[in-house]
């Protein structure tokens, strides 16, 4: 595949507000193909690792994104340490957590599960683009019924929800951590994450995904207004 192709591949990804898909660069170019495209990000993550770059080439939401390196993810977080405030609260986490696992689900399930009321909460992950209404339950009242979004997905850089963590990656993660312990009582985990899904305390390793992806997001917004 010539140079100037790959370029301009890398181009779009690079100008793209959000995930690029195959589909969208093949209409753009008209004249590559699927398989020459994910040629092409192979070839440019292949350059960025021999060159040492900062930047890598990664698939998410269905798409293409340019973002930086998770070993530079905490000096970038220092330079936007100011834009704290729009991630995600810990009880934002927590529902946001019910829903992805166990969705579609209705608000009053997800207060059940909880033990507390959701309004507030789940009205600022409709705002956020993180949930929408994706039908109603058939059930007395036809209640709503609550899903992910893709900017679910972009936001926490996973490809599908297949992506969400499972159990075997969680226990390895919270082994000897004494205040997810100590949280036990607060959620009822048994009822959020029941072993047959193979999930425990998805909360926790979402924030933990959260904190990954907040600094390369961040990162992805300032790029678009520097020179390509």
């Amino acid at each position: 595949m010539e140079d100037k192709k790959i370029a301009t591949i890398e181009a779009l990804i690079f100008a793209s507000e959000s995930p690029i898909t195959v589909q969208k660069i093949k209409e753009i170019l008209e004249d590559v193909g699927a398989k020459e495209i994910k040629t092409a990000v192979s070839e440019l993550n292949r350059r960025y690792e021999e060159q040492s770059a900062a930047l890598q080439i990664i698939e998410v939401a269905g798409g293409f994104q340019m973002v930086t390196r998770p070993e530079f993810a905490e000096p970038v977080s220092r330079l936007y340490k100011a834009r704290q405030g729009q991630r995600l609260t810990q009880k934002a986490l927590e529902t946001l957590a019910i829903i992805a696992y166990k969705q579609p689900i209705t608000k009053q399930t997800i207060e059940h599960i909880r033990g507390v009321n959701v309004d507030w909460v789940l009205r600022t992950l409709i705002e956020r683009n993180l949930v929408t209404v994706v039908g109603r339950e058939k059930a007395p009242g036809n209640p709503l019924l609550y899903g992910t979004t893709k900017e679910f997905l972009e936001y926490f850089g996973l490809k599908s929800l297949n992506d969400l963590p499972k159990l075997k990656e969680i226990d390895e993660i919270l082994k000897g951590d004494e205040k997810f312990l100590e949280s036990l009582d607060q959620v009822a985990l048994e009822q959020l994450a029941p072993e047959e899904l193979g999930i425990a305390n998805p909360e926790e390793l979402m924030e933990k995904k959260q904190n990954e992806n907040h600094s390369q997001q961040q990162n992805k917004a300032e790029n678009g207004t520097r020179e390509s």
